[in-house]
């Protein structure tokens, strides 16, 4: 069975309660798959992206004509850090529901002259937003180049520079380090773990660090960053002083320099090219 996450952002927490860590963020108009209720008011799911944790129900959409109709609709992602979509073309209509980057929705017709483009929701209300709002939804990665692939992961993973810190976080209102390395990849149709892990049976495979170039990721232990190249690196950290999304660096020169991070790193990935 699946549903529809219905809430700007749904938390998924490691157990069936809000009284315990935050493992995951599910975004507004996903499908996710219901693997059982454990507790009343709670389902286990599982992500698009392979990711299992627990949903309250209150932020699910069910019903398989609802979720049937929701996946036939061609969608837009939002790329605003954070966009209200609103009850009539004008900013001074009602807020129906506000929206982070990454949510979905549906648009119903083209954008007008004023640039409002009236959208459908999840559980079937209509609303407008601004259409420079909104991006292209690729549920595959939509570059055939691999330098274009590279510079739109990297753009995106920057679009979240200074953005607090929060475990089990991804949207500009906290997100933590592998959510956003995780969305980095999304953003651009390409799945990754969620986890700041490299995971068989996902796209990334270990590189040398002398064969790193923008867009592969670095890890150390319980962290990962998007490498940018010459030796530095974005990434959300929740070091003391540093709380966030920032640039930092492996070169012992830059007043940003990491040192403990370049003597713990332990990996490098890559989803470009074979695996060796």
């Amino acid at each position: 069975m699946k549903a529809l996450i219905n809430a700007p952002i749904c938390p998924l927490m490691t157990r069936p309660s809000r009284q315990c860590e935050l493992g995951d963020e599910a975004l507004f108009g996903m499908a996710v798959e219901v693997l059982e209720e454990t507790l009343p008011g709670w389902y286990r799911v599982r992500t698009p992206y392979r990711y299992e944790d627990y949903a309250p129900a209150d932020c699910l959409l069910f019903g398989e004509h609802n979720v049937q109709r929701w996946l036939s609709l061609p969608k837009r992602v939002v790329l605003k850090s954070i966009c209200d979509v609103l009850s009539g073309p004008a900013v001074t209509c009602f807020p129906l529901v506000p929206l982070t980057r990454g949510a979905l929705v549906a648009p119903v017709r083209e954008p007008g002259e004023k640039g409002w483009i009236r959208v459908e929701l999840p559980d079937g209300r209509e609303g407008y937003t601004k259409s420079s709002f909104l991006g292209e939804y690729y549920e595959k990665p939509v570059f055939d180049q691999e330098d274009a692939l590279r510079s739109a992961i990297v753009n995106s993973a920057l679009s979240y520079l200074g953005t607090h810190y929060r475990w089990g976080g991804k949207t500009p209102m906290g997100i933590d380090c592998s959510g956003l390395a995780s969305m980095a990849y999304l953003l651009n149709g390409v799945i990754i773990y969620r986890d700041a892990a490299i995971k068989p049976g996902f796209a990334l495979h270990e590189i040398s660090f002398e064969a790193a170039k923008p867009g592969d990721l670095l890890f150390f232990p319980g962290h990962v960053a998007m490498y940018l190249g010459e030796g530095r690196f974005v990434h959300s950290t929740g070091h003391t002083g540093t709380e966030g999304v920032i640039l930092s660096s492996l070169a012992e020169e830059a007043p940003d320099y990491r040192a403990d991070l370049k003597e713990s790193m332990t990996a490098v990935a890559s989803i470009f090219g074979a695996p060796q």
